[in-house]
């Protein structure tokens, strides 16, 4: 017998091979054919299949992809969820979703439904998809090493409460995000718990908090992506070794916006950004050792609030143009740097013509700290009034700090 058992063994191991490498094939689904539904076709297929879906649309929802495939539309098909439950749930490594139409999710606070959600899985790709009217868009869950490229995620919240975020990661890592659309969502991107990510070139629009809004997610880098619009802006908190460079955070209006509202935050680098027509451009509290250099803030309420807890930051280079009140601040005293920052409002001279003013500028304004404490005082912004009070605090200064001053402010824009 035990030759035998041998030769049964060999032959199980051999047939076990030939299995996994059986090639790979492809399901064709179409509504006038035999497989005519996603899930039918994710019943048949095996690890490494290809389904392909033709256009048309189906009503499905709760579809686990729990096998390493890649699902793809023909001519954007479109997938109409129930209103109640979630669309894709992908629990397998591997995985492509590309070239759909996702629509309706259904809300749920409990499981927070999502078009796509991917739990504890790794090397996915989602892409050129249409998300739209979803409680959330793509909800990552302990995943790494996921791209999400060209989606278009819509949705129209009326309410914080009742709206998720487009785009969402919780305990996930080395996300690529890049080239999306995000409007109408709750947050447009959401990060928690989710480190050494890339965010580049989205745009994220109207949505009704914030842009993007990311706590406790360090070694993250965010380049050339657009936050307009939105509810109060894009807010980083709790958060220390991330990089934001070359974006824009433009047309973010009200009483509590921001183009960026920093919080507890240290060594980070915010370089070559565009604060444009902000509320405020740039908040910080609790933050240190971060660099702003050669950022643009044009056309802000505030350029810059930067609060007494906010220590050793540096200022440098950056241009100051036609804001309202380039910075304010809580404290009479200064435990920052500015260098070499151009300021529009600063009426100084250069006799040496080094491109450097010869008296340090003063960027806080008695009256800025006026209209910060009695918000109605506004109406007398552009008064001979207001100007005779800044005068009168630059030669005895009584509610603005002495030491926050620009040394060597730049004659000339940084070009």
């Amino acid at each position: 017998m035990q030759p035998l058992k041998k030769i049964l063994l060999l032959v199980l191991i051999v047939y076990s091979s030939s299995i996994n490498t059986l090639p790979q094939s492809k399901i064709y689904v179409d509504k006038k054919s035999k497989i005519n539904s996603i899930s039918e076709a994710l019943a048949l297929a095996r690890n490494g299949d290809e389904i392909i879906v033709a256009t048309d649309t189906y009503f499905e929802s709760k579809i686990l992809i729990d096998k390493s495939i890649k699902l793809i539309g023909i001519n954007q098909p479109v997938i109409m969820g129930n209103k109640k439950d979630e669309i894709f749930t992908v629990t397998a490594d591997d995985v492509t979703i590309s070239g759909f139409t996702i629509k309706y999710a259904g809300v749920n606070y409990i499981h927070e439904n999502a078009a796509i959600r991917l739990t504890n899985v790794k090397n996915c790709l989602i892409e050129k998809n249409m998300l739209i009217s979803n409680f959330f868009g793509i909800y990552l869950a302990g995943s790494s090493n996921i791209v999400i490229d060209k989606n278009k995620i819509i949705s129209s919240g009326s309410s914080e409460t009742s709206s998720g975020n487009g785009i969402h990661l919780w305990h996930s890592e080395k996300t690529t995000i890049i080239n999306n659309e995000i409007e109408g969502h709750r947050d447009g991107i959401y990060f928690e718990f989710s480190k050494r990510c890339f965010v580049k070139n989205n745009y994220s629009k109207m949505n009704l908090r914030y842009g993007l809004h990311f706590m406790f997610s360090d070694s993250c880098s965010y380049l050339g992506n657009t936050f307009e619009n939105n509810g109060a802006g894009v807010a980083v908190m709790y958060t220390k070794n991330i990089s934001m460079i070359k974006n824009h955070f433009i047309n973010n209006w009200g009483a509590a916006s921001f183009g960026v509202l920093l919080k507890d935050l240290t060594d980070c680098l915010i370089s070559e950004n565009i604060f444009n027509k902000n509320t405020n451009g740039l908040y910080l509290e609790g933050c240190s050792r971060i660099t702003i250099d050669k950022n643009d803030f044009i056309q802000n309420g505030w350029a810059l609030k930067l609060m007494a807890n906010s220590q050793n930051n540096f200022f440098f280079e950056n241009n100051f143009i036609a804001n309202s009140f380039d910075v304010l601040t809580n404290s009479r005293q200064n435990f920052n740097s500015f260098q070499k920052n151009y300021w529009s409002s600063y009426n100084g001279y250069d006799l040496d013509k080094n491109g450097i003013g010869d008296q340090p500028y003063h960027p806080v304004k008695m009256f800025s700290v006026i209209v910060e404490r009695q918000q109605q005082a506004m109406i007398l912004i552009h008064s001979l009034f207001t100007e005779l009070l800044d005068l009168a605090e630059s030669v005895v200064p009584s509610l603005t700090p002495i030491e926050l001053v620009d040394k060597q402010p730049l004659m000339t824009q940084r070009s």
